[in-house]
């Protein structure tokens, strides 16, 4: 009954699009938390180069938005930059069965732009 309650917060959440480039990108780099301003700031940098990658930021885990399954599944690829192990991206695959793939650090630090920048290119370049 409590686990039901929960899952019914879902229709109040809005829609999940995305921050910065477009659905339906060949890449997306979804974040969660303090990730936003490295991996928005490295997306918005890769558009304007003309590369097809999207950022999807996530302010509801539990639940989470009704829509963000069918979003992900637009993407050939998803990385997942986290201050963690991995936590998030093994909750999407399981969740959603998409293949979210970890980009992990777990310094005390936060992501540098570059450090994302270098994710997007390496992950674009397995996609060409």
């Amino acid at each position: 009954m409590r686990a039901q309650k929960v899952q019914n917060v879902a229709n109040d959440i809005p829609d999940q699009g995305c921050e910065a480039g477009e659905a339906g990108a060949k890449l997306c780099v979804l974040g969660w938390g303090s990730t936003f301003g490295a991996i928005n700031q490295a997306v918005t940098r890769a558009t304007a180069a003309g590369k097809s990658v999207a950022h999807v930021h996530l302010r509801n885990i539990v639940p989470f938005p009704k829509n963000l399954g069918e979003l992900l599944k637009g993407f050939d690829k998803v990385i997942v930059p986290e201050m963690n192990n991995g936590m998030l991206s093994k909750v999407l695959r399981a969740e959603y069965l998409v293949d979210a793939i970890g980009v992990n650090k777990i310094a005390g630090q936060p992501f540098k732009v570059a450090e994302i920048e270098a994710a997007i290119a390496e992950h674009l370049e397995e996609l060409a």
